[in-house]
C-alpha cells in the first residue's frame, strides 16, 4: 500500500510527485555528526540548523542558502560514509521494485519518516542512489534554482545508464513533468523544466580498485577559492585525491576524514 505524503495546507512544502524523476537533494551518510560538522565548516564555510527528524539530521547551509543534508547513520544502517543525490518520485515502493526488476539493488529500505519515505539503491553498475518520496523542504525551489550542487553520473556507458535511469524514475516519458533526455557528444543531460539538473558521462570501470574510479554519482560543490578550501582539506584530516584544470575550471576530487568523497570546482576565471 502506498503512503504517499501531500502537502499540509499552509507548508508552502512541494511534494515529490510534483518533480517525480528530478534530483531533489544531496546528502551525506556520516558516523559522528559533530566532527563532520567542523570538517565541512572549515573547508566550505558551512553553518547548519537541525530538522524535524531528530539530532542525528542536519541541514548544511552556505550563507544560509540550503545546500546538503547530514545524516548520522553510516553505522545504523551499516554503510559507508558517502555523498548521495536523491531523485524524488511518486511511490518508493513501486520505484524500488523497478530497481530490482532492472538487475538494480535496494540496500535499505523503503523507510518511513515524518515527512514522507526513502530508500538507498544502486544500479546495475553499483553507482549508489536513493529515492525520496513525499514533501520537500520549504527551501527546496531556493535549491533546485540557485544549484548550489550539481551531478554527473560517472558510468562506463551513459547510453545504457540512461535506459536504466529512465526506467526507474520515469525519464523522457509522455507523462506531464517528466525530466527530457538530451545527447550531447558521449554525455546525456538531465533537464528538468528546463534546467540542467544532472550530467551522465563515461569516465569509470566498473572492478577498479580505487572507489574514485568505480560507477558512482559524484557531487559537486562550487566555490570561489579552491586553493583556500584545499588547504584547508588537508589541514582537517582529508585528502586531495585527483586535481584537474580544464575550459570549465579548475576541479579537485577530495576525501573528508571518513573516506566521503565529493568534487570541489572553481568556475573559469576565479
Amino acid at each position: 500500500m502506498s503512503t504517499r505524503q501531500s502537502p499540509r495546507p499552509g507548508t508552502g512544502a512541494t511534494s515529490s510527485d510534483a518533480v517525480f524523476g528530478a534530483p531533489c537533494w544531496v546528502s551525506l551518510t556520516s558516523r559522528d555528526l559533530a566532527a563532520t560538522h567542523r570538517f565541512y565548516a572549515a573547508v566550505l564555510g558551512w553553518t547548519y540548523r537541525g530538522t524535524k527528524l531528530g539530532g542525528r539530521f542536519s541541514v548544511a547551509l552556505d550563507d544560509g542558502r540550503p545546500v546538503a543534508g547530514i545524516a548520522e547513520l553510516a553505522s545504523a544502517w551499516q554503510v559507508p560514509v558517502a555523498w548521495t543525490p536523491y531523485f524524488a518520485v511518486e511511490d518508493a515502493d513501486e520505484t524500488a521494485a523497478r530497481i530490482r526488476e532492472r538487475s538494480g539493488t535496494v540496500a535499505v529500505g523503503p523507510i518511513a519518516f515524518e515527512s514522507g519515505r526513502a530508500a538507498l539503491a544502486a544500479d546495475r553498475n553499483g553507482a549508489v542512489f536513493g529515492i525520496w518520496e513525499g514533501l520537500l523542504s520549504e527551501s527546496w525551489p531556493r535549491w533546485r534554482d540557485e544549484q548550489p550542487v550539481w551531478l554527473r553520473l560517472r558510468t562506463p556507458d551513459p547510453f545504457e545508464a540512461a535506459i536504466f535511469y529512465g526506467e526507474v524514475l520515469l525519464w523522457a516519458s509522455d507523462r506531464p513533468g517528466a525530466c527530457e533526455v538530451a545527447y550531447e557528444g558521449d554525455e546525456v543531460v538531465l533537464r528538468s523544466a528546463g534546467r540542467v539538473v544532472a550530467r551522465l558521462g563515461r569516465g569509470a570501470v566498473q572492478a577498479a580498485p580505487d572507489p574514485v574510479e568505480r560507477p558512482h554519482w559524484e557531487v559537486f560543490f562550487t566555490l570561489r577559492d579552491l586553493p583556500a578550501a584545499l588547504r584547508a582539506v588537508r589541514a582537517n584530516g582529508g585528502g586531495v585525491v585527483a586535481h584537474h584544470a580544464g575550459p570549465a575550471g579548475e576541479s579537485a576530487v577530495v576525501r573528508d576524514p571518513d573516506g566521503g568523497l565529493f568534487t570541489l570546482t572553481a568556475p573559469e576565471g576565479t
